[in-house]
């Protein structure tokens, strides 16, 4: 019969909500998902002004970030709404929504009196008032007091979808950052490796929003155009990020808009197309690097398969197979699946494993201590649990 579930994701490029809308049938290794409907609810400019400002440092402050987990609440409600009109399902049918909300800061390790910590927004009680259906939310958090760094939480859904008896994968999300999950062969969960790459869209966005007034660069077509300054993109590299072997995970703190401006600052003289195309060299680099200090000496890969919003990208593509010219690059939609929809469905996957009253984490990829059941469940205001499972 299968059960109707809602995944809402807003990622670190602060495009917009992402709500797909999936049937799900069984759990754990037994599970099956197809995707209903997919919808892109795109964030207002004042919006997605607050939540940047939200996430720096000077200019943040706690009235600020109050305010914006309830207007953010009442904007993923909506994009429930909009999926399940757009598939004519309405809102009765569905069993729950699986809300990632909108990561405002994420600290990976203790830094001086700041704790090891994470903070995701967007209200559960508002969604769940709002559609009258229960929300698990605030998935980070349980592996983080177990000990993890609450990131990255998708291999387990990349385990249960993308799972071979005969390649090894790696899922290579490309968002604001880029993250992977390698899937050895025949792998159990212990076998599974990930962690975050490092940049994924966040910086050439930023660049293109302020030397070329547009959010992204479509298709590659500014970085194409560009010169690549390759020893700029090497000098990068030597962070201490990438040093680092996994379990590991980054964000907007390290590769955000100070490290645009820096970059400004140090190399504004170049034309722009030179600055993005070097930006989206050091993407490509990145991935590149990371595969063959912490993914080729334990795993064979036969195939990567690329999702998020870099997968239209084509000349980040291009770099990436001239860059690893032994495996075989692959998008999502060449797979028959969405790299628009792929996290937003992870979570609909991870809280169908909540539902169920099961553990959900990766503790070899986030470092926890142990398997943990993730998320909080908001109940709607009338108590009703429309899902059957084992909670």
């Amino acid at each position: 019969m299968g059960k109707f579930a809602v995944g809402l994701m807003s990622g670190t490029s602060v495009d917009g909500i992402d709500a797909a809308l999936v049937k799900l049938n069984g759990f754990g290794v037994h599970t099956k998902v197809d995707l209903v409907s997919f919808f892109t609810v795109p964030f207002a400019f004042d919006v997605r002004d607050e939540i940047l400002r939200s996430m720096d440092l000077d200019t943040s402050n706690s009235a600020l970030i109050c305010s914006l987990h309830f207007k953010l609440g009442y904007l993923f409600a909506d994009a429930v709404k909009m999926v399940c009109k757009k598939a004519k399902v309405p809102l009765s049918k569905i069993d729950f929504i699986a809300s990632h909300g909108q990561t405002i800061y994420h600290l990976p390790q203790q830094d001086g009196q700041l704790a090891k910590s994470t903070l995701q927004i967007a209200e559960p009680a508002v969604i769940a008032y709002e559609t009258g259906i229960t929300v698990i939310s605030n998935f980070r958090s349980m592996d983080m007091a177990a000990g993890g760094e609450g990131a990255p939480l998708v291999p387990y859904a990349d385990f249960l979808l993308y799972r071979s008896d005969s390649r090894g994968r790696a899922l290579q999300n490309i968002g604001g950052i880029g993250n992977v999950t390698v899937l050895p062969k025949q792998c159990t969960l212990d076998d599974l490796i990930a962690f975050d790459t490092g940049p994924g869209n966040m910086i050439i966005d930023e660049l293109c929003k302020i030397l070329k007034g547009k959010p992204f660069d479509k298709a590659g077509k500014w970085a194409s155009q560009g010169i690549v300054h390759k020893e700029m993109a090497q000098s990068w590299l030597t962070m201490d990020y990438f040093k680092m072997a996994p379990p590991k995970s980054t964000g907007r703190e390290l590769f955000g808009i100070q490290f645009t401006k820096q970059l400004l600052q140090s190399c504004g003289d170049l034309p722009a197309e030179d600055l993005i195309a070097t930006a989206t060299y050091f993407t490509a680099l990145s991935i590149a690097e990371s595969y063959k200090q912490f993914v080729f000496p334990k795993a064979h890969i036969d195939e990567m398969i690329i999702g998020g919003g870099g997968g239209f990208n084509e000349t980040l593509i291009q770099m990436i197979r001239s860059l690893l010219p032994n495996i075989t690059v692959l998008t999502q939609e060449d797979m028959g699946f969405s790299s628009e929809a792929k996290e937003a469905i992870a979570f609909a996957i991870l809280g169908n494993e909540t539902m169920n009253g099961r553990q959900s984490n990766v503790p070899k990829a986030t470092g926890a201590d142990g398997a943990v059941i993730l998320g909080s469940i908001t109940l709607p205001p009338n108590g009703r649990m429309n899902f059957g499972g084992n909670v």
